[in-house]
């Protein structure tokens, strides 16, 4: 019998429970000694899986900080991939994410041919993900590497179409992305018109910070909710229990 996927894993936690709580992880940002505290109050919180990557990681080494997180949980580890170097055999699986919101070929599918490769050779999973950009207000990093344009805060019409093109395309999962540390969140509105006219699951992250947020995403419709500027100031397992608990809506 196949052993089921980290993706069919995660969207069943998803549907059982409102929504799966993702924390992210920026290897720049996490001391590596600090990482085993981490990650034992996800574990206790109820956190659903772990992303680890970021926009620029320069002077980490991915296998081996990945490695840490691997043996520390047994909390699913998907990649969110910044770039080519943030690739590990110790991840469950890949976001292999496709900036649809932008129009640099390089995010499209350039730097997808480079890596896919090495992917399939260390047999990961790999997760077709519609990344779009939404404008939060704030430059963040993922804009200035990227070098591309968000979609509007009120565009969701634009954002619901992309989103559908995107899953004409064979892509499985839809992530709306506000950026690290966005000024303001993806809208519920937005996240709405993305859910009434797709059928794929919809990720939402940046700028999230309070049980709040999350709870008013999660009744809109997002089945992944991703934390990560937020637990880089605050790690504590009463905060993490809360932001879960709000993504469990069920």
């Amino acid at each position: 019998m196949a052993a089921t996927s980290t993706y069919s894993r995660l969207t069943a936690a998803a549907e059982r429970q409102g929504a799966a709580f993702a924390v992210l992880i920026d290897p720049e940002k996490q001391p590596v000694e600090s990482l085993g505290g981490l990650t034992a109050n996800c574990e206790a919180a109820g956190v659903d899986v772990l992303l680890i990557g970021g926009s620029s990681i320069q002077d980490v080494d991915f296998e081996s900080f990945t490695h840490r997180v691997r043996v520390s949980t047994r909390i699913p580890i998907v990649g969110f991939p910044g770039s080519l170097r943030q690739i590990s055999s110790s991840l469950d699986a890949v976001l292999y994410l496709s900036i649809v919101s932008g129009r640099n070929p390089e995010f499209l599918i350039g730097r997808h041919v480079e890596v896919a490769p090495r992917i399939r050779d260390l047999g990961l999973e790999a997760i077709p993900t519609a990344y779009i950009l939404i404008d939060s207000g704030s430059d963040t990093s993922v804009l200035r590497v990227t070098q591309t344009d968000p979609i509007p805060r009120d565009a969701s019409r634009l954002a619901a179409d992309t989103a559908l093109a995107a899953q004409m395309m064979g892509m499985t999962l839809v992530y709306l992305e506000a950026g690290s540390g966005a000024k303001n969140s993806v809208t519920t509105e937005m996240i709405e018109a993305v859910v009434e006219t797709c059928d794929v699951p919809v990720m939402v992250g940046g700028g999230l910070r309070t049980p709040r947020d999350v709870e008013d995403r999660v009744r809109a419709g997002a089945r992944f909710i991703v934390i990560g500027n937020a637990i880089e100031r605050r790690q504590d397992r009463a905060y993490l229990s809360e932001l879960a608990a709000a993504a469990h809506v069920r």
